[in-house]
């Protein structure tokens, strides 16, 4: 079966997030004042071909561990949607 993974990687809330903080000050040039603690990250998605859903997590899991996010500074959260 094929599945495809939604995955959002962003930073530690305890870490600084110098590219949110220079959004969230653009908010208030903008005219958004009330805009604030911007954080921004990424999102990826990928396909994987797996036997079940729960082996499709496990390989998602594992990508997201080993390469995708660094788990010094990110964390990561993922959806899993059959194709």
């Amino acid at each position: 079966m094929k599945f495809k993974a939604e995955i959002d990687v962003m930073p530690l809330e305890a870490l600084l997030d110098p590219q949110g903080k220079a959004v969230t000050g653009s908010m208030k040039n903008l005219g958004l004042p009330e805009i604030e603690n911007v954080r921004i990250g990424k999102h990826i998605t990928l396909l994987v071909e797996a036997a079940s859903e729960e082996d499709a997590k496990t390989k998602v899991d594992t990508a997201c561990a080993k390469l995708l996010a660094n788990p010094i500074m990110e964390f990561y959260t993922f959806s899993l949607h059959q194709q």
